[in-house]
């Protein structure tokens, strides 16, 4: 609601710093409510006091902001801001109003301390005993008010007992009592009095609030402390670096560009008569090209993971999962983010029973390609690999992929989609959007193993996937297998192999000549085959010395850890890895060329071994033809 603010508390629990998303706050028991914009500090106070029902004298001691800040990547970060004054509260909201569509909550970490009164009779009930504690309150004498509160010792967090409870004593159950603040409160220095508690540690574990970089003499609890700091650093801005020392006292690590354009490192070092780590040395920030928008970093191990999530569990173990219903936002920005792109998205309505459940539908496929991946195949072989992998989380299906290789001999993913299985309508839907939206050349080849979903499939493509438009081949290897499952004789299964790599049509009839010779159905299985689909020797050049599906496999193998995450997860990770993938090459690529090549590294070596090999030919007809000539004259 307009001019109204949902809070949520984490009553006396903890901090945890250095998470994947900055900072976080876990509690055993958070609640949450809903405030006006406009309050003053003192209202807030007393409203989380009052919250706390626990029928004994409260206040607040600390509370700190949850704060989103921008970083790398157009990612958000958390930081903290300790919320002490009314332009400190005002701020807050303000905040929260520029951020409410991405951050609808505003998250308190609120550190209460409970205050003792000093009894006046034993025979007095309990709201006897309120009553004085407010008398005391309201009294204008400095030294009533003295009586009723112990003063001058402070409280773990460091504020003065006298100088906090003014501000924000509740008592329960009774909250309608009036809260007056003595004449000699009004004379205190606010500002002093919510100074850090320890400034000499206010900044252990945090970087600089303003730009998020370190600073030397930054001070650390712990070496673990430290190394998370820095591997968070490197990881939310998208660098890396190599470890230089690790040693117990020691922590020294430097950017993987170092001396190549950036000079960033950073030194910690245990500081033994403080008892902590503090940062020694750093050169500033990093002033290499930061081009890569990865969640694949080389310093995200499990560890980092684990920590990343544990206060997610630990605050709701029952976590719901809600990766459907973000997917179709998410690729939807994507495109938004990436002109060109192509998603498309089938859905399935949802019944209860025999009826139709109204407003309501169930994502049943997705296809992807991102723009560059799409630009980048017009100037691959026109050559396809195409495969199924399962995937193993939460919600079960397929994930197709479909490859091609560049003139460089690099994999090049071209397509994904998320099925239900590898049936023959879901391949029909990846087949026929991968022919619409990307392999749009003819005279393309394709190659398969020879499920026969992907059969039907092509059948169905109305000759997008037959001559003369495309050829559609078979994986050798998969041949091979099939072989064996169908026959189980081991010792023939390498002659059929050699019969699909047979390059003339003559070394093709030695080959199955020796096969058919060992039985006649073994020749007849391969027949059925057809040649086109498998043999090298008929593909009148559209496999380009392929023969297997080893291109689309390895990418199923890089993306063998993402096969257990949730759809929108696993959907990022493909956009993740392909931005690393062509940032990395794009750099190599243009520093080729500034080195003077016009072709890629491949392409200069054959031209090179070809050039070697002319140098040898010796060209005898024509020599032949000159000493003729000179013997007429």
């Amino acid at each position: 609601m307009e001019g109204t603010a949902n809070l949520v508390v984490y009553p006396d629990g903890e901090i945890i710093r250095n998470t994947h998303e900055g900072v976080r706050f876990v509690s055993q028991n958070p609640f949450s409510f809903v405030v006006p914009c406009m309050m003053t500090l003192m209202e807030l106070q007393n409203g989380l006091c009052q919250s706390m029902e626990n029928g004994t004298l409260m206040r607040v001691s600390r509370i700190l902001y949850r704060n989103p800040v921008v970083v790398f990547g157009g990612l958000i970060q958390f930081d903290t801001i300790p919320i002490t004054d009314e332009a400190s509260m005002q701020n807050m909201f303000q905040i929260h109003r520029q951020t409410y569509t991405r951050h609808p909550q505003i998250k308190l970490y609120i550190k209460f301390k409970a205050v003792e009164a000093v009894a006046v009779q034993n025979d007095i009930d309990v709201n006897d005993d309120i009553a004085a504690v407010y008398e005391g309150m309201n009294s204008d004498s400095e030294e009533n008010f003295e009586a009723t509160y112990e003063t001058g010792d402070e409280d773990e967090d460091g504020d003065v007992g006298v100088e906090a409870a003014a501000e924000n004593v509740v008592v329960h159950p009774s909250s309608s009592q009036p809260m007056g603040v003595p004449p000699f409160m009004r004379e205190l220095d606010l500002d002093a009095m919510h100074a850090p508690e320890f400034p000499e540690y206010a900044n252990i574990g945090i970087a600089d609030p303003e730009d998020g970089e370190f600073r030397i003499g930054m001070e650390y609890s712990s070496r673990k402390s430290v190394v998370a700091a820095i591997r968070s650093f490197t990881i939310s801005r998208g660098v890396d670096y190599d470890v230089y020392e690790s040693e117990p006292h020691t922590f020294y690590t430097k950017c993987k560009m170092y001396g190549r354009g950036c000079d960033w490192l950073i030194r910690a070092s245990l500081i033994r008569k403080k008892g902590c780590w503090e940062i020694c040395r750093y050169n500033g920030r990093h002033t290499c090209m930061i081009g890569m928008i990865s969640q694949d970093h080389s310093k995200l191990d499990s560890d980092t993971v684990a920590e990343a999530i544990r206060p997610l569990v630990e605050t709701d173990p029952s976590m719901k999962e809600e990766s459907y219903q973000a997917l179709p936002w998410w690729l939807s920005v994507m495109v938004e983010k990436i002109p060109g792109s192509v998603v498309q998205i089938e859905t399935r309505l949802l019944y209860n029973g025999n009826e139709e459940a109204q407003g309501v539908k169930i994502l049943h496929r997705v296809f992807w390609s991102f723009n560059p991946c799409i630009r980048a195949f017009r100037h691959c072989k026109p050559l396809v690999q195409v495969d199924g992998t399962h995937l193993y989380g939460k919600y079960k299906g397929t994930l197709l992929v479909a490859v091609a290789q560049d003139g460089n001999q690099n994999i090049v993913p071209i397509a994904f989609a998320l099925v239900e299985g590898e049936t023959v309508d879901a391949w029909h839907f990846f087949l026929r959007n991968l022919r619409t939206y990307v392999v749009r050349k003819d005279g393309v080849g394709m190659i398969s193993d020879r499920h026969e979903s992907i059969r039907a499939a092509v059948n169905r493509s109305g000759g997008d996937w037959q001559p003369p438009r495309a050829w559609w081949m078979f994986c050798i290897r998969h041949i091979g297998s099939n072989f064996l499952r169908a026959f189980k004789v081991p010792h023939l299964q390498k002659l059929v192999v050699n019969i699909g790599y047979s390059r003339t049509v003559e070394e093709y009839n030695i080959n199955y000549k020796r096969l058919e010779e060992r039985g006649e159905a073994y020749a007849r299985w391969c027949d059925a085959i057809g040649l086109r689909h498998w043999v090298l020797a008929f593909d009148e050049g559209h496999q380009w010395g392929h023969m297997t599906t080893n291109l689309v496999e390895c990418i199923n193998s890089v993306l063998k850890g993402a096969r257990n995450l949730p759809m929108l997860a696993l959907v990022r990770v493909t956009y993740y890895r392909l931005n690393e993938l062509f940032t990395r090459k794009s750099a190599e690529t243009h520093e080729r060329k500034r080195a003077g090549f016009t072709y890629s590294a491949f392409a200069q070596q054959r031209i090179e071994a070809s050039m070697q090999q002319d140098g040898n030919i010796v060209c005898t007809a024509l020599i032949d033809e000159m000493r003729c000539l000179r013997c007429a004259k």
